[in-house]
C-alpha cells in the first residue's frame, strides 16, 4: 500500500471524490448546486429586441437641460425659454453680463457645441459625444436588462449585443403564456422617472391646446395613468429624473393601498427640496413612462429625499415597477422585432441526441481502448470517466448553465482526453518494443509525451478562453465546457493514469504478460 499513497494516486482520487460529490446533484436532481440547463435544452423564450437610439439623444438633450436650468437657478442666473427638440437644446440669457457665468457652467459639460448670438443659446452636442451617447444607450440597455432579471430571479438568462442596435435575450424556463407576458413587461419598461411642474398659468387650457402650441411655450401636454382622457400641462424640462434616483420599494399609504417608495441620492434630495421649498402652493407631477401618476400641491418644503408613486396597483405590478427603477431606467426605448417560443420537447429531444452521443462515444472508446491497449486501456477510459464528473462537478459548483453547444464541448473533451492516453501508451509500447524495463518503458512515456500534450492542450486552452471572451452564449457555452474539459483532462491523464502506473509498478514490473497490460506481445516490433 506504500506507492498507493503517492502524491499523483492521492490528485487523482480526490478530483474523483470531488468529481462524485458536485455531480450528484445535477445527474441525480437531488438537493444542491447543479448545472442549469440553457435555453435550448429545456425550452423558454427567445426575444430580439431593438434600441431606439434617437430616443436615446432626446433623452439627453433633456437631461442637460435640467442640469442647466438647475446651475442656473442656483447662480441666480435668468434664463428664459428654455426648451428641447431632436438636436439641440435652445434658451435666452436675460442678464448678458453673466455670459461668461454662463459659459463656465457649460464648460463643464462635455461634448457640446455652443452657439451663442445677441443672448440667446443653442446647444448641441458633437457628432463624437452623439456616437457614444447612442453606443452608450445600447450598452446601458444591456446591462439594464441583465440586472432586471437577475433581480426578478429569472436563472442564468442570456443577454447580448447583436449588431449596433439590437439586443438577443433568451429566457430559459419560460413556459406559460402569464410567465412570459411578465417578463416582456419588466425588459421592455423603460422605468424613467420625472419630477415635472405643472404650467399653473396655462394649464387651465390643456383641453384646448394642441401639442405644437404647448412646446412653443417650452410645455409638454401629458395623460393621467388612471384616466388616458384627462390631461395636464407639465414644464417640458424636468425638475429631476430617475438618474438621481437610489432606491424604490413597494410600501403601503395611510389607507393600506399599494404604494411605491422612493429615495433620491444628494444632489436629486437637494434639488427636490429647493424646488418644493421655492414652489409652495403650487404642483408637481410624479410622471412614469410619460404618463403623470400624481400631480400633488407642494404644501411645505419636501427635505429628506423620498417621495412616493401611487395609482391603483396591483402588488405584482408596483414590485415590477419598482424592480425596474432600482435597476436603473432604460435611455432608450425598445421595440420588439422578434419572439420565438422554444418548447421544453424540442430541449428533451436535443437532451436524448445528446446524450446518445455522449454515452455512443464513450462506449466506443472504451470498447477500442480495452482490446487496443489491454489494461491500460483501462486505465485510460478510467481517467476519462474522472475527467467527466469533473466537469460536471465543476459547472454545478459554480451554477454554469449548459447548453447544446456546451454538450458538444463535452464530446468534444471525451476525444481529445483520449488522445492524451493515448499518445503516453504509444510512447510506453515504443519503448517496451526497444527492450526497455516496463518501469522505465513508463517513465519514458510520460516524460516524452508530456510536452506534446501540453503544447497540444494549451493552444486548445488559449482558443476557448477567446471564444469565451468574445463569443456569444452558446459559443461561450462550448468553450466553457471544453476549457474545463482540458485542464481536467491534463490532470487525470498526466498526473493521475501516472500515479495508477506507480502504484501497480510492483505487480507489472517483472511479468511477462505484455499483451494482458500493454496490449503488445513479448519480443514484438
Amino acid at each position: 500500500m506504500k506507492n498507493f499513497f503517492n502524491f499523483r494516486t492521492i490528485i487523482f482520487i480526490a478530483i474523483l471524490v470531488f468529481g462524485i460529490i458536485f455531480s450528484i446533484p445535477s445527474i441525480f436532481g437531488t438537493a444542491g448546486k447543479k448545472i442549469t440547463l440553457g435555453l435550448d435544452l429545456q425550452g423558454g423564450l427567445n426575444v430580439l429586441l431593438g434600441v431606439d437610439t434617437e430616443e436615446a439623444l432626446k433623452g439627453k438633450y433633456s437631461s442637460i437641460a435640467t442640469q442647466i436650468n438647475y446651475e442656473a437657478q442656483s447662480q441666480s442666473i435668468l434664463i428664459d425659454s428654455i426648451k428641447t427638440n431632436d438636436n439641440n437644446i435652445s434658451f435666452d440669457l436675460i442678464d448678458t453680463s453673466l455670459k461668461d457665468s454662463m459659459d463656465k457652467i457649460l464648460s463643464n459639460i462635455n461634448g457640446l457645441n455652443v452657439d451663442y448670438n445677441d443672448g440667446k443659446y443653442i446647444i448641441s452636442f458633437s457628432e463624437n459625444e452623439i456616437k457614444l451617447i447612442k453606443d452608450s444607450a445600447v450598452k446601458q440597455a444591456v446591462e439594464t436588462i441583465r440586472n432586471r432579471l437577475d433581480i426578478y430571479g429569472l436563472a442564468e438568462p442570456s443577454i447580448t449585443r447583436q449588431g449596433s442596435e439590437n439586443i438577443s435575450v433568451q429566457l430559459p424556463g419560460i413556459k406559460s403564456a402569464e410567465e412570459e407576458q411578465n417578463a416582456l413587461d419588466l425588459i421592455i419598461r423603460p422605468a424613467q422617472l420625472k419630477m415635472m411642474a405643472v404650467d399653473e398659468d396655462r394649464n387651465m387650457r390643456v383641453n384646448s391646446m394642441s401639442e405644437d402650441e404647448a412646446r412653443s411655450y417650452g410645455d409638454v401636454i401629458l395623460p393621467f395613468i388612471n384616466d388616458m382622457e384627462a390631461k395636464i400641462l407639465l414644464k417640458e424640462i424636468p425638475i429631476l429624473d430617475g438618474s438621481m434616483l437610489t432606491d424604490a420599494r413597494v410600501g403601503y399609504d395611510d389607507k393600506n393601498r399599494v404604494i411605491i417608495v422612493f429615495s433620491l441620492n444628494n444632489v436629486g434630495a437637494k434639488i427636490f427640496a429647493d424646488f418644493s421649498g421655492n414652489n409652495v402652493g403650487k404642483r408637481m407631477a410624479i410622471v412614469l413612462d410619460n404618463k403623470v401618476y400624481s400631480a400633488p400641491s407642494i404644501n411645505e418644503r419636501i427635505g429628506g429625499g423620498s417621495g412616493q408613486i401611487s395609482g391603483s396597483f396591483s402588488f405584482e405590478e408596483a414590485s415590477n415597477i419598482a424592480i425596474a427603477l432600482r435597476s436603473g431606467a432604460l435611455s432608450a426605448p425598445l421595440e420588439l422585432l422578434e419572439k420565438r417560443n422554444i418548447g421544453p420537447s424540442l430541449g428533451a429531444d436535443s437532451i436524448k441526441s445528446s446524450l446518445i452521443a455522449l454515452f455512443g462515444a464513450f462506449s466506443a472508446i472504451i470498447i477500442f481502448m480495452v482490446i487496443y491497449y489491454g489494461f491500460a486501456g483501462v486505465i485510460a477510459v478510467s481517467a476519462l470517466f474522472v475527467n467527466i464528473l469533473a466537469i460536471i462537478a465543476v459547472m454545478s459548483l459554480f451554477g454554469a448553465t449548459l447548453t447544446l453547444p456546451g454538450m458538444a464541448g463535452i464530446v468534444l473533451t471525451i476525444g481529445m482526453a483520449i488522445d492524451a492516453n493515448i499518445i503516453i501508451n504509444e510512447r510506453i509500447r515504443e519503448a517496451l518494443r526497444n527492450g526497455e524495463s516496463i518501469v522505465k518503458s513508463i517513465s519514458f512515456g510520460y516524460i516524452n509525451a508530456t510536452r506534446a500534450i501540453f503544447d497540444a492542450n494549451n493552444t486548445t486552452l488559449i482558443v476557448a478562453v477567446l471564444l469565451y471572451v468574445y463569443g456569444t452564449g452558446p459559443i461561450k457555452g462550448f468553450a466553457i465546457t471544453m476549457g474545463i474539459g482540458i485542464l481536467a483532462s491534463i490532470i487525470t491523464a498526466i498526473i493521475g493514469t501516472h500515479g495508477i502506473y506507480l502504484w501497480l509498478g510492483e505487480k507489472i514490473n517483472n511479468t511477462k504478460r505484455l499483451n494482458f497490460w500493454f496490449g503488445i506481445k513479448v519480443g514484438e516490433k
